[in-house]
C-alpha cells in the first residue's frame, strides 16, 4: 500500500543511489534510485514522495510535486461620482414650555372644587384606604388570601449546613536534593579525555553506545576517521563503579542533613538504592547506610502515628470527608488500618447520608468513600429526596467499588464496570499579566576594553563564569570553558568562546 511521506536526502553512495531517512526522525530509512529525483538533488533536501510499504521495506516510487503557489491579490475598486458634494444640515426647533397657548381669555369656572382641596383629600383617602384595606377602588379579597405580606406562606428553605472547624495542616515534607560534590571530586581526578565520557556513563551505558554511534556517523560523513566503539564502552564501563558510588553519597548526605524532614518517598528512594553491591561493598557508605536505615524505620513508625492522629483529629471535629480521605492515604503502602477507628468511621459516614443532606454533599462524601479502607462497612439507610443527574452519574462511576451504595440508592451495578480512579482536583485558570512596556534604547557607548584569560578547566561539568565588574550591568558570557574576565568599563562585553570536543560532546545534568 503506498502512501505520501517527507522524506530526507542523506548521502550519495559511490554506485549512484541515494541513502534517505524521514524528515525530522531517524527511522525509517532506505536506500532510493537517482532516477525517481530530480536532476538539482543533493543531500540534505527535503522531497515530498510516493512510498510502497510491503513486507520487505519501503521503496521510492517518485517524487510529488507540491503545488505552485499563485499570489492571487484581490482588490477593490474605486469609482468616483462626478455630482459635487452637499452636506446635510439639521436645524431642530426650540421648544417652548407652554405649547397650548394663552388660555387667559377662557371664562373663570367658579362651579369646580378647590384644587388643594380635593388633592389633599384625595390623598387623604387613598392612605387610610390603602392602611385599612377598604379604599374605594380596592378590589375584595378571596376567601382565604393573606391580607399583608407577613401572612404569605412562605416556601421551605434549604437545610443549612454549618462547615465543621478548620484544623491545623501539617507542613509538607521536604524534597530531596542531592548535592554534587563527590560527583564533581571523582571527575576532578580523571584525566581530561575522559571526563567526557564519565558524564554520558550517568546516564546509562546505553547513552554511550548512542552517542558513539552519532559521533561515528558525523565523522563518517566528513571523512574523519571513527572512533573504536568497543574501547569507549569498556572505558565508561571500568568509570561506572566509582561514579554510582559517588551519585549515591551525593544523594544520602543530601538525606541525612534533612532526616527529620524529608519525604518519606524520597528517603525510600535513597535507602533502596543502598542495596547496591557496589555501594555496600564501599567503605565510605557503611556507616552512612546505617544511619540512614534506622532512621527510616523511626521516620515510618512516626508518619503513622500522625496519620492515625490527624484522622482521629478530623472526625473528632465532625470533617467526615477529610477523615476519609486521610485514610485512603497510609504513609506506606499495606498500613493496617485499627478496627476500632475504622468502625468509628464507618458509623459516622453512615449518619452524614441523610435524606435531607444536599446531594452535593452525597456526592463529596461517596467520592472519599469509595477509596477508603472501610468502604464495605458503610450502610446508607434512607435515600436522597432528589435524585440529581449528577448524583446518579457518580454512583455510577463508582459502583465498582460501592455496589452495596449503589443497590441501596436503585442504580444499577453492571458486571463490566471497571475499577474508576480518585478524580483530580481542577485548578482554576492562571491569570494573563499585561505585557510590558518595551524598554527604551540604551545610549551607545564606545567599546570597552576586555582582557580575558581562558584556563583549562579542572572538571568540566559545568560551565562556570567569573568576573568582577565595576559596574551595575550584568555581563552576557557564553562559552564552554572557565573565564576570568576584568573589566573597568561602564559597559559591560560580551565574550563568546567555544571549544570543540572532537570525541563525545559531553551533556550537563
Amino acid at each position: 500500500m503506498s502512501r505520501r511521506i517527507e522524506i530526507e536526502l542523506t548521502s550519495l553512495r559511490s554506485d549512484g543511489t541515494w541513502t534517505w531517512r524521514a524528515a525530522g526522525a531517524r527511522e525509517p530509512k532506505g536506500i532510493l534510485q537517482p532516477s525517481v529525483l530530480p536532476q538539482e538533488s543533493k543531500t540534505g533536501d527535503v522531497l515530498k514522495v510516493e512510498a510502497d510499504f510491503d513486507i520487505d521495506g519501503i521503496t521510492i516510487l517518485g517524487v510529488v510535486q507540491g503545488r505552485v503557489k499563485v499570489d492571487k491579490v484581490e482588490t477593490i475598486t474605486l469609482k468616483g461620482n462626478d455630482k459635487p458634494f452637499e452636506a446635510v444640515t439639521q436645524q431642530l426647533a426650540r421648544k417652548e414650555k407652554n405649547d397650548r397657548g394663552d388660555r387667559r381669555d377662557r371664562p373663570a369656572r367658579s362651579d369646580r372644587p378647590s384644587r388643594d382641596g380635593a388633592r389633599d383629600g384625595a390623598r387623604d383617602g387613598a392612605r387610610d384606604g390603602a392602611r385599612a384595606g377598604t379604599g374605594p377602588d380596592r378590589r375584595p379579597r378571596r376567601d382565604g388570601a393573606p391580607t399583608t405580606a407577613t401572612d404569605k406562606t412562605r416556601s421551605p428553605r434549604r437545610p443549612h449546613f454549618e462547615a465543621p472547624p478548620e484544623l491545623p495542616q501539617r507542613p509538607r515534607a521536604k524534597r530531596l536534593k542531592p548535592l554534587n560534590v563527590n560527583r564533581k571530586a571523582v571527575l576532578s581526578e580523571l584525566p581530561e579525555e575522559q571526563r567526557s565520557i564519565a558524564e554520558l556513563a550517568l546516564q546509562g551505558m546505553q547513552t554511550v553506545r548512542q552517542r558513539i554511534k552519532d559521533a561515528n556517523l558525523a565523522l563518517a560523513e566528513q571523512g574523519k576517521p571513527i572512533m573504536p566503539e568497543q574501547a569507549v564502552v569498556q572505558m565508561a564501563e571500568n568509570l561506572l563503579p566509582r561514579l554510582r558510588v559517588a551519585e549515591w553519597l551525593d544523594r544520602a548526605q543530601s538525606a541525612k542533613r534533612d532526616l527529620a524532614e524529608l519525604d518519606l518517598g524520597d528517603l525510600r528512594s535513597v535507602v533502596s538504592a543502598a542495596s547496591d553491591p557496589l555501594i555496600e561493598r564501599s567503605e565510605n557508605c557503611r556507616e552512612l547506610i546505617a544511619e540512614l536505615r534506622s532512621g527510616l524505620t523511626a521516620r515510618a513508625e512516626q508518619d503513622y502515628q500522625n496519620w492515625l492522629q490527624d484522622i482521629e483529629a478530623s472526625l473528632g471535629v465532625g470533617r467526615i470527608v477529610r477523615a476519609l480521605k486521610l485514610s485512603g492515604q497510609p504513609p506506606k503502602a499495606g498500613a493496617i488500618f485499627p478496627d476500632e477507628l475504622g468502625r468509628r468511621l464507618a458509623v459516622a459516614t453512615s449518619l452524614s447520608l441523610v435524606s435531607d443532606a444536599p446531594n452535593e454533599r452525597w456526592i463529596a462524601v461517596l467520592e472519599a468513600v469509595a477509596f477508603a479502607p472501610i468502604r464495605s462497612q458503610i450502610i446508607v439507610t434512607s435515600k436522597p429526596e432528589v435524585l440529581s443527574v449528577e448524583l446518579t452519574k457518580t454512583v455510577q462511576r463508582l459502583s465498582a467499588l460501592i455496589p452495596q451504595i449503589a443497590l441501596a440508592l436503585g442504580v444499577e451495578v453492571t458486571a463490566s464496570s471497571h475499577t474508576p480512579k480518585p478524580l483530580r482536583a481542577v485548578r482554576p485558570p492562571a491569570k494573563k499579566l499585561p505585557p510590558k512596556p518595551p524598554a527604551t534604547p540604551a545610549a551607545v557607548s564606545p567599546k570597552p576594553v576586555l582582557e580575558a584569560v581562558v584556563v583549562a578547566p579542572e572538571a568540566p561539568v559545568e560551565p562556570e563564569v567569573e568576573a568582577t565588574i565595576e559596574n551595575e550591568q550584568t555581563p552576557v558570557v557564553t562559552e564552554v570553558v572557565e573565564v576570568e574576565a576584568t573589566i573597568e568599563n561602564e559597559q559591560t562585553p560580551v565574550v563568546t568562546e567555544v571549544v570543540e570536543d572532537v570525541l563525545v560532546e559531553p551533556t550537563v545534568d
